[in-house]
């Protein structure tokens, strides 16, 4: 056997041992991404924040300016929060 005959086997061979090393699988059934993003935030995302994202679309902000708002927004809800826990034990 010349070599390359002896080349021509060996990567035939690894041809036909690697192919199904990279068969593909069945995907699992995925959600759209639309409702996997909802769902993703809504777990993660509190009243406060939730709430100062609709106000920010309300005022149609947009990149640094949204953030920052969000975040005065956020900050506000939880002084807010804060100061009417006290509130209702007095009560």
């Amino acid at each position: 056997m010349t070599f390359t005959s002896r080349l021509a086997a060996v990567a035939l061979a690894s041809l036909l041992v690697t192919g199904t090393a990279f068969a593909q699988t069945a995907a699992p059934a995925a959600k759209t991404d639309a409702a996997a993003a909802t769902e993703k935030n809504a777990k993660e995302r509190s009243a406060e924040s939730l709430e100062c994202s609709k106000q920010a679309d309300a005022k149609g902000l947009k990149g640094k300016e949204r953030k920052k708002f969000r975040r005065e927004c956020k900050k506000e809800a939880k002084a807010g929060s804060a100061a009417a826990a006290p509130a209702a034990d007095k009560k």
